[in-house]
Formats: structure tokens, sequence, C-alpha cells
């Protein structure tokens, strides 16, 4: 056989696919979970760049270290422990490609074929797809509205060959719901009960529109926990730096090997660029600016929703992130409608990716994060038509 058996097993990204298809100008899409690119801060960053140009020479166009760029590295931990009140130093700290090469590091550094991972269900898609290439068993254990369900948590917990659980408790993806405060400690005692590590990716929490801050449900409570970062959702995608945060030191030296392995080093252009732009500029008030402007778009399609969509089909109401998650009636399925929805010139991304081993689920997810309020209204009315 001329291919591996992992990247036969591994399906193609359902979302990437459908990008290729939504790429026609006239079909609104909510299927993306892009930016709104008009958040990115153009002008700070080219001046940025220039600047590191000047004042750093050579250093930025050259080979670097494998943990990444030291100040950026202070400034992410300076970061957590002022807002979290957490111990982190630079060393807890290792530089990506992206929070996506995080998930494929840690398939390389603690799965063996036939391990066990568990998700959340639903899930984030490129979890799955990234741990998949690793041959485990997945084990779903059911999200509820605020957080996971924990009597399947600690049945999962206690079986043979788990290596590590993977969530997103601030504004999920694919759902938008946030782990309750009163969960996330109930996770955390029963993690401590157990030899799993938590990864904890946080990409959305920095983008809330309503309510407060919650706190990590592992991030210095118990050393096998690991935090997940990303510049992507707060700067710019394009750059792709994101990050690991643990302060299991065995972990870090593991996780470094394997990223050496992998790209040797993350672009370190991009590394001195974001932090002179963090050093130089009010990060706070430019979040405030994005989640206001995500908070007009998740108004904007939760009110089309209310007004046009028929009362069975149910929907959840995030307090921050990106995305929206739709249920519709047992025995409907999202992906037969987002056929047809197609032929209304409008996209969503259907539930069965979200899923391991589920097929034709009830539910789809929406994103509001790159429409216009005026774009939201129309797609959302063209999806009523369909429903």
């Amino acid at each position: 056989m001329r291919y591996s058996k992992r990247i036969l097993e591994t399906p193609s990204s359902f979302i990437r696919d459908i990008l290729k298809v939504t790429e026609d100008p006239s079909i609104i899409s909510f299927a993306g979970g892009l930016p709104n690119p008009i958040s990115f801060p153009q002008e700070a960053l080219k001046k940025a760049s220039c600047d590191i140009i000047d004042k750093y020479g050579a250093k930025v166009f050259q080979y670097s270290t494998t943990q990444g760029y030291l100040k950026l590295r202070q400034i992410i931990a300076d970061k957590y422990n002022a807002n979290f009140g957490l111990d982190i130093k630079p060393e807890n700290v290792l530089i990506l490609t992206g929070s996506q090469q995080a998930l494929d590091l840690m398939g390389k550094v603690l799965l063996n074929p036939g391990d066990k991972v568990i998700i959340e269900e639903p899930g984030y898609l490129g979890a799955i797809q990234a741990f998949m290439m690793f041959e485990p068993e997945f084990i779903p254990v059911t999200l509820e509205d605020d957080g996971l369900n924990l009597d399947r948590l600690e049945a999962a917990l206690k079986q043979d060959r788990v290596k590590f659980a993977y969530l997103v408790p601030n504004f999920q993806n694919p759902t938008g719901l946030t782990y309750s405060k009163e969960r996330r400690e109930k996770i955390c005692e029963l993690f401590k009960k157990y030899d799993v590590v938590l990864i904890e990716d946080d990409p959305y929490g920095e983008l809330r529109f309503k309510g407060g801050n919650l706190p990590y449900i592992g991030a210095g409570r118990f050393d096998r926990s690991v935090l997940l970062g990303t510049f992507s959702k707060t700067v710019t995608p394009g750059m792709r730096i994101g990050y690991i945060i643990t302060q299991d030191n065995e972990l870090m030296t593991h996780l470094i090997t394997a990223k050496q392995s992998s790209d040797l080093h993350s672009n370190i252009f991009s590394q001195y660029l974001v932090a002179e732009y963090l050093e130089h500029n009010a990060l706070k008030d430019h979040i405030s600016k994005i989640t206001a402007l995500y908070k007009e778009q998740s108004d904007a399609m939760l009110a089309a929703m209310e007004e046009y969509f028929p009362k069975y089909v149910k929907y959840t109401q995030p307090e921050g992130g990106m995305f929206i998650w739709v249920t519709l009636p047992e025995g409907k399925s999202a992906l037969d409608l987002f056929y047809k929805a197609m032929e209304k010139k409008v996209a969503f991304v259907p539930g069965d990716p979200f899923y391991v081993g589920k097929h034709g689920v009830n539910t789809f997810r929406l994103n509001y994060t790159n429409s216009t309020p005026e774009m939201i209204r129309e797609g959302i009315k063209r999806l009523a038509e369909v429903l």
C-alpha cells in the first residue's frame, strides 16, 4: 500500500472543503470561523513591522530557538499572571505555528495507536482531525448547557489507556457554550483523582461580550494541566502565532523535541512583530472594539433567528466567541438541509464532523463574525425559508 493507514483514515477538513464551495461572492456564508477582517490592526502592525527591522535588523530574518522569542513568551506569561493570578514563567510557554500545532504536538508526545482520548460531544472538528492521525480511540462525553456531563466524564477517566482530555470551556467550538464556574470546579476535582492530562484550549476566551470572566479548570491547579492560546482571534490569524502553557517540565521538554522535528521553530518575524505590537499598543482596548463588533453581529443573528426561524428550532445564545449552535427536531438531517440551503445561496456547517461515529445529525453551526448585520439578516431569512 502506497499510503499510510493513518492518512487514509483521516478525513479532509469538512470546513475547508465547504469554504471552497462558498468562495462564490453571491453566497452568504456562516460556515467559516473567520475573524472579521475589519478588526485587524493593520496600521499598527505596519508600523511594528518597520520598527522591528530598524531595531533588530538581521535577527528578525534569522533562524531562532525552538521555544520562541523570549520577550513574547514573557508578555504571554505576564498576561496570564495578571489576569488569572497564575505563576507562569517564560520557560512554561512554547510558541507555536497557531494553536492548531499544539494538537499535533500533544498527539505526537502522548499517543500510541489504541490509546484513548476524551473529547466533548459535540467537539472541535480540527482537534478530532488532528488526533485521528495518531490512531486513538475517542471517548466522547456529552456537553450540557453548563459543561461536560460529570458522570460520563468520570466513567471515561476510569478507563484504561486514557492519555488526555481535550476541552474548550469558553464559548466552545461548535456550540458557543461556556462551562459554569461550578461545573469547572467539579471537573477539576475529577482530574485531580486520575492520571490524565487536561488540555484546555482557549482561543475565544478574550472575546466575551456578556457576563464576567471565569477561572480555568486546570491551569495552575495541578501539574498535568495544559493551556492553549492564540493571537489569531485578537490580533491576526495570518501570522499563525499560538502557544502552549504548561508547568509540567517533563512534558514541555518532550513538546520542544516534537516541535524541533516538525518545523524547528515558528515564524520568528511574526513573533517579533506580535511582541512589538503588544508592547506598544493597548491590547485590551483593541479587544474591546472586537467584542463590541461581535456583540452587534451576534445580536443581529439572534434577532433574525427569533423573527424568522420556526419555533421548533432551538439554538444557543452565546456570551462571547464566534458561534451559535442550532438543533433541529429529532430525525432531521442538517446535512440534507445544507444542500437545500446552498440552493438559496446560504451556507453553514452541518453537525456531522463535530461528532465521532455519528452521521445525519440534527445539529449545525452558524458563525456570525464575518458578515455584516445586513448580510446576517438576509442569510437567516433565506435559511428560514428552507427550514
